[in-house]
């Protein structure tokens, strides 16, 4: 009955999923208010007529129907909207005039007039009946039927259905899809955050059965190395680090809740029990280890060490940041934004949003637990585990030390606390009480189906009613893949977030997803096995003007590896990557002096101790993230800070980013170490390039590549046959061993040709 009544709303009110695609009876385009309407209020009217009352003017508000529809108090007789009566409106007269003492907004507003289309959607949308919907990511997704489209042959999938008709719409036509090279790059970068290897790029060319790609999607998502791709977005969410941040920035130990996370990924836990695990696992009955384990999720935040301060303030420091998280990472909520007022935008009151935080409120943590001087790697509560566990219980974790370890996790009060609204968000004005609930406006908190607990918040979460669990999950990934989600604003699905590009394959994805049992790997193959995903990323003219940022997705996914994978790719291509999985975090090559000038000069974290051997060629996910000096170069090429709960890296390209693949110790290393293995090959100098070229770039160089590579060598050659002091100051770079039988001029000459490819756009790029 749900989902019927669901799909009756979706029929009767009001092109809430279809924005200006459908028509009216009088042959109109229908006019959404989502889609249409609100985001020009939004940019032209809510800043004197919006929910903010300290900015409201003339006592109107223009984003809820009784207030719109109300007699204005200063204009005697006339009414903002008339419903199915645009010409006596004062909203649409005002909107249209160019008397400058008339027209709205005024001009000392700088908002700017409105434009003869936005007019024009005003008066059919207020002649259709000015139909104010419910905020499209409140009402639960469904799936509706898939649209019509010409080119039928193109699509592979339900996926390239929704995105071909946009296309249509919007009179672009889709790329072919790429060449297999360049297609099975793009696909092991983003299952496995590793570049493919010559043998599986010559295995898949002479592969000619018509699903040769479709067995390398599951080869690649049955590798261990593909938990560890999806955990890196899951880490950023959690705000995973190695240390406990603020002035001292003392170690902690939560790496084993890492070595979960990829395990989680790996046997493809379904998410909503992995969700409900890291809520409430410790709530679960009878709880074992491992799902008390997950639950370190909300314990990855900041912590104070710190004499001196005030317990209570911190303590609902930590409780805010709990609830930060849960709003960013798993709603797409700015519930923040309420903490210490009613949401100016999104119908949050600050009620709802303590209400929300009573959830974490009846943990056993504190808020001070001494200081730097006593080592503490895990706060209370703790989890404590030993070799049996892991032997055991808890065999995903890679432990090599003896005896008993601990993690911070959650753990629940015997007695219960009072949670109150706090006055301006200060831990010190306690107003009136509230009860555990979740927020109203994404759905009620049924107090017989969900407890008033964190395993009834679970519940409430991964309810097939919650409109935006699945939807957000649904976007991560989507961005993950595509590199910008479906809705841009991936923590942000409220009012003042982007609308989705393409809310009918959103929302069908999303049904799909928890219909099916919210099986991620179902879901990946879904989105790599399209079409729209297998596309060539060739941008022709038309596409530029008319799809700039690929939104509509009119081409191939194209962009930069996030910060772990460039080193990923480094130590792999060269030989030097230890593949190893989980275990400590570990400490690479770093500038010195780097530690010691932010730190309190206390604590094991005082002075850098750079590790060795192994250690040094690890995946970039296991790099040491001390908060206070996160690792420079990852930083350098928009890693998270790992502070807060991150949803969205940000891409940039400055100079430092050059700088750093040209300077930074494990590229020079990585270079020397693929050169001199080349060079011990008895091939000449035009085959080790190409060969270097395909391990690095992914595919075979044209001719002409390969010409001016080999001329670069030969350059580079004669150059170290002038200078050998140079050849052997270049060969020098890293703790990697130096093979002693080979020519120090030629493998100086291969290794800056190697680095050469190391510093190609296309080598750190997805294309």
């Amino acid at each position: 009955m749900l989902r019927i009544a669901a799909i009756l709303t979706l029929i009767l009110g009001g092109t809430l999923f279809f924005g200006s695609c459908l028509h009216s009876s009088s042959g109109t385009s229908a006019v959404s208010y989502n889609f249409d309407i609100r985001p020009i209020l939004s940019d032209k009217c809510f800043k004197c007529h919006g929910p903010d009352p300290s900015h409201r003017q003339a006592h109107l508000r223009l984003d809820i129907p009784d207030s719109a529809f109300a007699p204005l108090h200063n204009t005697k007789g006339a009414f903002a909207i008339v419903a199915g009566n645009p010409d006596q409106s004062e909203l649409l007269r005002r909107v249209s005039s160019a008397d400058p003492d008339y027209q709205m907004p005024p001009s000392d507003a700088h908002l700017g007039a409105l434009t003869p289309r936005e007019i024009t959607l005003f008066r059919n949308w207020i002649k259709q009946g000015a139909r104010y919907e419910k905020h499209w990511a409140f009402v639960p997704p469904v799936k509706t039927p898939l649209p019509g489209v010409h080119d039928t042959k193109w699509t592979r999938n339900e996926i390239d259905y929704f995105v071909l008709a946009k296309l249509e719409q919007e009179n672009l036509h889709p790329n072919d899809q790429a060449d297999k090279e360049r297609l099975l790059k793009r696909l092991c970068l983003d299952l496995t955050g590793l570049p493919p290897t010559i043998a599986r790029m010559d295995a898949f060319l002479a592969d000619n059965n018509s699903n040769a790609y479709e067995r390398q999607v599951d080869e690649l998502l049955a590798t261990p190395q593909y938990g560890e791709k999806m955990a890196v977005h899951w880490l950023d969410v959690a705000r995973y680090a190695d240390s406990y941040g603020y002035q001292d920035d003392n170690i902690r130990t939560q790496w084993p809740w890492r070595d979960w996370v990829i395990h989680a990924f790996n046997r493809n836990m379904p998410y909503d029990r992995f969700l409900t695990w890291q809520i409430a696992g410790d709530m679960l009955p009878n709880a074992n280890k491992e799902e008390i384990l997950a639950t370190a999720f909300f314990r990855n935040h900041k912590y104070t060490e710190e004499g001196g301060v005030v317990p209570e303030e911190y303590r609902i420091e930590y409780l805010v940041d709990k609830t930060r998280t849960f709003g960013k990472g798993i709603l797409g909520l700015t519930v923040e934004c309420a903490q210490c007022h009613d949401h100016k935008y999104d119908p949050i009151s600050q009620q709802d949003y303590y209400s929300l935080l009573a959830f974490f409120n009846n943990t056993k943590e504190v808020g001070y637990e001494g200081d730097v001087s006593v080592s503490k790697p895990a706060k209370m509560p703790i989890l404590s585990f030993n070799d049996s566990d892991v032997r055991n219980t808890l065999s995903f974790i890679n432990k090599k030390d003896t005896g008993a370890m601990t993690v911070s996790v959650m753990g629940q009060r015997d007695t219960f606390r009072t949670t109150y609204v706090l006055s301006r968000g200060r831990y010190d004005a306690p107003a009136d009480s509230v009860q555990a609930a979740g927020l109203k406006a994404v759905l009620r908190f049924d107090t017989t189906m969900f407890p008033r607990n964190r395993l009834g918040l679970a519940k409430w979460t991964v309810s097939n009613q919650n409109p935006l669990t699945a939807r957000v999950f649904v976007n991560q990934l989507w961005q993950e893949f595509f590199g910008r989600g479906i809705v841009k604003s991936a923590g942000d699905f409220g009012m003042q977030g982007d609308l989705p590009t393409n809310p009918r394959l959103l929302d069908w994805l999303a049904a799909d997803f928890m219909e099916h049992g919210w099986d991620i790997k179902r879901l990946v193959r879904q989105m790599v096995g399209s079409a729209t995903y297998r596309q060539s990323t060739h941008v022709t003219k038309q596409q530029l003007e008319k799809d700039p940022e690929n939104a509509s997705l009119s081409r191939g996914p194209r962009s930069r590896l996030s910060a772990e994978f460039i080193r990923d790719l480094v130590l792999s291509t060269s030989g030097l990557l230890v593949p190893t999985i989980g275990g400590p975090s570990v400490k690479p090559y770093q500038p010195e002096g780097l530690w010691e000038s932010a730190t309190s000069g206390r604590g094991v974290l005082a002075t850098y101790k750079q590790d060795h051997h192994d250690s040094l060629y690890r995946r970039g996910m296991y790099t040491f993230i001390k908060l206070t000096v996160p690792p420079p170069v990852m930083g350098i090429f928009d890693a998270s800070n790992r502070d807060q709960c991150e949803v969205r890296r940000g891409r940039t390209n400055t100079p430092l980013q050059a700088l750093a693949m040209l300077n930074d110790p494990t590229v020079l290393e990585a270079a020397r170490v693929l050169a001199q293995r080349l060079e011990a090959e008895p091939t000449s100098a035009g085959d080790k390039i190409v060969k270097a070229f395909r391990t690095i770039v992914c595919r075979r160089p044209s001719a002409s590549e390969e010409q001016r590579l080999v001329d670069y060598y030969n350059d580079q050659l004669k150059s170290f046959q002038n200078d050998p002091a140079s050849a052997r100051k270049t060969l020098a770079a890293g703790e990697y061993r130096q093979p002693q039988n080979l020519d120090p001029t030629t493998s100086a000459a291969l290794t800056r040709t190697v680095d050469l490819l190391y510093n190609l756009e296309e080598t750190i790029t997805k294309t």
